[in-house]
């Protein structure tokens, strides 16, 4: 069978997917232009793009040279190129057309290849000139042997206009968290990162998410209090201002300084003027509503004047005296803070401290304020006060007893001070422990009046704010909470309770509570699931927290019509498994189960098996297999461990675990014998054992090396069981000859067979878990039987076939730091956790994509002799070819490509269940594909989904009478009974994907009837069969970043999207389609990023996305009161606009800052995807646009016919001022 040719032509990434064409028996279209045999053209389309000035923006390339006869010739696909180009959609930096056919030759510039190389695409075009004769002809070229045009097999009712990609909510803990800021009217919370992205809370299940596109650190946030409105400052010197009354925020306004470097930013509340401090010491004031700079600018020189002698530092601090407007204090770095008076333009007074100023805070009153310093102290002053501070506290510092000054502390990075009407005010700040405090946790401390809380975090802490009652900060503050942004968590602390105890998080923040090894994502799950999960988890809350409601509330749900429930499970490095409740946009944990429950914790330090094998994560969760009727659960650990789970409502004390040891070896002599090795004892050592493992090795006779040990030990005491998962059966890999048991890359299980499989580099397994046995141990060579179409012996390297998607760590290549939070990417676990694909992140490219290692080293051909099973399919289906009747069988997919059958003879139900043996017999190969199999699944004669058998879920820890039990346990025929006698045209149709093709099989005939090469030059990580609204589709994710749908059973290509131009390790290992349209993957370490690929749910994404803003009436501004209005105390007011206004202050140099509109309301259009359907969307966008447009101009008119009225008040105020002056008196 000869390999498919990747023509150089292509060497590029590939874009476009593969291509389906009729096999060459099909007549051609009567508009295939007439080729010579002796001269051929290939076109090329060359996308437009930055790097080619040199070439046209679309330039045709025809190049042709001398052929030998063919009697296939190319066929130049019918459709003009005007008409391609005009519907050539861009899509994210790649092309693709709306249509699926095309017989052109796609290429497309990779973002890797440098400059074009018009000679290799000619060589590349020899190249597949030379092959095209053999290559038309073998049955294993890429074209679909019946064109997806003669399916007239099933009527297929998916379309490309049904599908459309784009980014629907991202959940979990803000990655890198760098600032926080708080809406105390509209109660919302925004948290920026240092990759730019900004999150933002609203009650629980209201969350937005959105990105800067420069990526830059957000470095301060500053809500518009009450206005729907945010201010984000970043660190490469832009400040930009966001709508938040949209559901999807955008900016409106961005403003780039380029001579001066930001370090603070200050709104007052309902101020339109913002201030901004820069590293050179100077404060320039922007206006929030035009986003141009005011002429007023506050310089250092002038603020600090001869009272220092050196440069003061990058402004750290700036804020308005609370009672008056026109009074501003900037605290600058060294230590000199100024109060500078905003009318007169010069400084009232400076204070001056010898330690570095990290932050300060005003008392309400306008009268004093504090200061952190970098030393551990705190310095009150007061305004008035020159000179010295009328107190200085060091909160954390031991106090000598001869009166000298204490001992320097850690600095206190930030400091808050809240007045209360009744009782002392608070003092809450960060940092400032002492430093021999070694080892102690970062802690929060409050101090009210005579006693001081410090409140330990488990991380580093990013930044805290107090929530108060009011918005006005000359009014009595009343804080009722803190809220800690740590570096991975977000506390809120109840202040008003004792003791202050921390409100419950309803956020789903702890998704990476211990990092994330592999999820699973089920759509349209059983209704009663989710309740059922609930109600298990619900009793293992923790206690202790807070009795108030949860302060964050701001915000309103979606109006969305998903009703379908939807779980997302996620496995950990830790061994836990978390289910959670993904229905309606939202996410909130259901139940945690954690797996190592089962194991001795305390291993020994003579267990060989416990220390090579992980060090840091033993007991990390690999694989998982759920089926949801049942609610059977079983996981593969990276100890080279399964669990199988039952679910059960009621507690229940296990005296002993039960477990089986199985020996998967397949020895190297077996593999270089010239009959190429049968590996007798794959099947030795598989009688059960249901007590612990086996003593010491050392007292084994026959080996010293430490054979027949498991990796871990399972717990010999008694286990009590919480309702829930409980454990029903444990099997161990174990050691031959002081070799570890290779990791599991594979696992299946069906509730109706009470079967488990699962299977490695060595072969496969199948465990029976109602008699606990195990029924077949069989090396993978076995399982072709005679056919074996691998002559199983080292060959020299250039013999050797390229392997395409053995085993490999994850960690071979270099994996970025991000990725290494102990988690199973970290060096130590390079040899346990691994990947069904060879993924090895190259270290040539930097950008962390993928590309797969060719190396012809030993080791790889090592690998390649060695077989992984990579997947499994149960279905009731024709075991053999030609059977007539339907059969219980496991269907097997290969590292190699093969699809194997076994088929399964099950004992009658009832009794007969629990004493006869479960038997498999493996039928033989059925199919090859190119590349590692990813996914196997059956469709009946109607093109409709076949799911595997199934029983429904019982109580297990009820004694049931055995035939009560059995009427239960039943199994429930699938589609056709099978002793209804078939008639053979009522086949299934077999799907199989591996990493580069997809193809479909005829059942019973075993005959391939559709194929289509999915992609040349990259690999598929993830496929998936996803049962849509209106039919069933093949889902691909590319290691390239495109996503693809394909019709089944047909193979039409439906849609092809480049969604993400870098893959890393981490989106390859946690990525999953489901059905409906949705999908997932872990963006970073801690946040989960959902997608939908479903035109209907795109079109509804507006309703189902939560409001951020809601019209609140701000707060009514405190009373000044008889005697404070009398005696001229109370708040001062300004009018800025008089003081920073283009007719005061002038305009700013135009060099200093340059001003960009921002995209404003338009919501984000990358990802659509082609079809009428996309357009008109894109045109109710742009109508939307329009009204807001013409909304905000009307807004403007007004704004500016109220600001020609002030102006023309101001004129005849003027007038009359002057009236009656002489000129000489101007």
């Amino acid at each position: 069978m000869s390999d498919e040719r990747v023509s150089e032509a292509s060497s590029g990434e590939e874009r476009g997917g593969g291509r389906a064409e009729p096999s060459h028996g099909d007549a051609v279209g009567a508009h295939s232009p007439s080729t010579s045999p002796q001269r051929r053209s290939t076109i090329f389309f060359l996308p437009p793009h930055h790097h080619h000035h040199h070439l046209p923006p679309f330039s045709v390339y025809v190049a042709s040279q001398p052929t030998p006869p063919t009697r296939n010739p190319v066929r130049v696909a019918p459709a003009s190129l005007a008409w391609r180009r005009k519907h050539a959609l861009k899509c994210e930096d790649s092309f693709f057309f709306p249509r699926e056919k095309s017989g052109l030759n796609l290429c497309s510039r990779s973002d890797n290849m440098k400059k074009f190389n018009i000679r290799k695409v000619l060589d590349g075009l020899k190249e597949a000139s030379s092959s095209s004769s053999s290559t038309f002809s073998s049955s294993s070229a890429p074209s679909v042997q019946v064109g997806p045009q003669d399916n007239h097999l099933v009527q297929e009712n998916l379309q490309s206009e049904h599908f459309q990609l784009c980014k629907t909510v991202r959940h979990g803990f803000p990655y890198q968290p760098s600032s926080m800021a708080f809406d105390p009217v509209q109660k919302i919370l925004a948290i920026g990162t240092q990759r730019g992205a900004l999150r933002l809370f609203g009650r629980p299940g209201v969350e937005s998410y959105c990105q800067h596109e420069s990526e830059a650190a957000v470095i301060q946030l500053q809500f518009l209090i009450n206005e729907g409105a945010l201010v984000s400052a970043l660190a490469d010197d832009t400040v930009h201002l966001w709508n938040l009354r949209q559901k999807r925020p955008a900016i409106l306004h961005s403003l780039k300084f380029s001579k001066e470097r930001i370090t603070f930013c200050h709104l007052p509340f309902q101020s339109k003027w913002l201030y901004i401090g820069t590293e050179r010491g100077n404060v320039h004031i922007v206006n929030v509503e035009s986003f141009m700079l005011s002429g007023y600018v506050i310089m250092w020189n002038k603020a600090i004047e001869l009272s220092s002698k050196a440069h003061p530092g990058p402004v750290v601090h700036i804020s308005d005296n609370p009672m008056d407007e026109g009074k501003l204090i900037i605290g600058y770095e060294s230590g000199i803070v100024v109060l500078w008076d905003l009318k007169s333009k010069k400084a009232d007074y400076r204070y001056t401290y010898d330690e570095a100023i990290h932050s300060v805070a005003w008392h309400h009153e306008g009268k004093q304020f504090t200061c952190s310093h970098s030393d551990g102290t705190l310095t009150i002053w007061n305004v008035r006060g020159q000179g010295k501070p009328i107190q200085t506290i060091t909160p954390h510092g031991k106090q000598p007893k001869d009166g000298k000054k204490p001992e320097p502390c850690k600095p206190i990075l930030k400091v808050e001070y809240k007045t209360t009407r009744i009782g002392e005010p608070f003092i809450i700040l960060s940092g400032g422990l002492s430093y021999d405090t070694v080892g102690r946790r970062p802690c929060l401390t409050v101090m009210h009046g005579k006693s001081t809380a410090v409140l330990e975090m488990d991380y580093p802490i990013v930044d805290f704010l107090t929530l108060c009652e009011t918005p006005y900060p000359n009014d009595f503050q009343e804080p009722y909470a803190v809220v800690v942004l740590l570096e991975k968590d977000l506390v809120v602390i109840d202040l008003a309770q004792n003791g202050y105890p921390i409100f419950e998080n309803p956020y789903p923040l702890s998704i990476h509570e211990s990092p994330v090894t592999c999820c699973e994502y089920l759509a349209d799950c059983p209704v009663d699931l989710i309740p059922a999960l609930y109600s298990v988890g619900s009793r293992q809350k923790r206690q202790g927290y807070s009795k108030k409601e949860w302060p964050i509330s701001g915000g309103n749900w979606g109006q969305g019509t998903q009703s379908y429930p939807e779980i997302i499970i996620t496995g950990h490095a830790d061994g836990t498994v978390k289910f959670w409740d993904a229905s309606a946009m939202m996410l909130q944990v259901l139940y945690k189960l954690k797996t190592a429950k089962v194991f001795d914790r305390n291993r020994s330090k003579e267990d060989k098996g416990s220390t090579e094998v992980s060090d840091e994560d033993p007991f990390a969760i690999q694989l998982m297999t759920w089926c949801p009727e049942s609610r059977m659960l079983c996981v593969a650990g990276v100890s080279a461990n399964i669990i199988i789970y039952r679910f059960s409502k009621l507690e229940v004390t296990t005296e002993v675990v039960q477990l089986l040891e199985v020996r998967m070896q397949y020895e190297l002599n077996d593999m270089e014998s010239p009959e190429g090795g049968s590996g007798e004892q794959t099947s030795a050592g598989a009688s059960p054992q249901t007590s612990g493992p086996p003593s010491h090795p050392s007292t084994s006779s026959n080996n010293s090396d430490g054979s027949n040990m498991p990796c871990l030990k399972v717990r010999s005491t008694q286990l009590k069981q919480s309702p829930g998962y409980q454990v029903d059966l444990v099997v161990q890999l174990v050691w031959v000859s002081g070799e570890p048991p290779h990791q599991i890359t594979s696992l299946a299980l069906n509730s109706s067979y009470g079967l488990v499989v699962f299977g490695n580099s060595n072969g496969l397994a199948v465990v029976d878990y109602i008699q606990k046995t195990i029924v077949l141990n069989m090396a993978t060579v076995e399982l072709y039987g005679s056919n074996d179409p691998y002559q199983r012996q080292p060959r020299s390297p250039r013999k050797s076939r390229q392997p395409s998607g053995g085993l490999c760590d994850i960690n071979e290549g270099s994996a970025t730091s991000e990725d290494r939070c102990k988690s199973p990417t970290s060096a130590k676990m390079s040899r346990k956790l691994s990947l069904p694909t060879e993924l090895k992140p190259d270290l040539d490219h930097r950008d962390n994509s993928f590309s797969r290692s060719r190396s012809s080293s030993v080791t790889s051909i090592d690998k390649e002799a060695k077989e992984a099973l990579l997947s499994f399919q149960f279905c009731e289906t024709f075991a053999r070819k030609g059977d007539s009747t339907l059969s219980p069988c496991l269907y097997v997919g290969t590292s190699l490509g093969s699809v194997m059958a076994l088929a399964i003879m099950l004992p009658p139900a009832g009794e007969q269940r629990q004493l006869q043996p479960v038997i498999l017999s493996p039928t033989g190969m059925l199919i090859r594909l190119k590349g590692s199999i990813m996914r196997l699944a059956f469709m009946d004669s109607a093109g409709s989904l076949l799911p595997p058998a199934n029983d429904p879920w019982f109580e297990p820890n009820v004694s049931v009478d055995g035939e009560e039990r059995e009427k239960v346990r039943k199994r429930r025929p699938v589609s056709v009974s099978p002793s209804s006698s078939q008639d053979l045209n009522e086949g299934q149709y077999a799907v199989a994907c591996s990493e580069k093709q997809a193809k479909v099989l005829s059942l019973p005939t075993q005959t391939c009837i559709y194929k289509h090469s999915i992609t040349e030059t990259s690999f598929i990580l993830r496929a998936d069969v996803v049962q849509m609204s209106n039919g069933v589709c093949l889902a691909c994710f590319c290691a390239n970043g495109h996503i693809m749908t394909l019709s089944l059973p047909g193979l039409r290509p439906l849609m092809d999207v480049n969604y993400l131009p870098l893959t890393d390790m981490r989106i390859a290992r946690t990525f999953c389609f489901t059905n409906l349209g949705q999908a997932m993957y872990m963006c970073s370490p801690t946040e989960v990023q959902r997608i939908t690929y479903s035109q209907d749910t795109c079109e509804n994404l507006q309703e189902m996305l939560g409001e951020l803003f809601t019209p609140v009436e701000t707060p009514e501004a405190p009373n000044r009161g008889f005697f404070k209005g009398l005696f001229g105390g109370g708040a001062q007011s300004l009018d800025r606009e008089e003081l920073f206004g283009e007719l005061a202050a002038g305009r700013a140099s135009r060099s200093l800052a340059q001003h960009m509109p921002g995209p404003g309301g338009i919501e984000g259009m990358k990802g659509a995807a082609s079809g009428v359907v996309g357009d008109l969307a894109r045109a109710r966008i742009a109508l939307d646009e329009r009204g807001q447009k013409l909304g905000e101009l009307d807004e403007r008119t007004a704004a500016m016919m109220a600001s020609a009225d002030s102006f023309s008040k101001h004129a005849h105020d003027m007038m009359l001022k002057c009236k009656d002056k002489k000129w000489y008196q101007f």
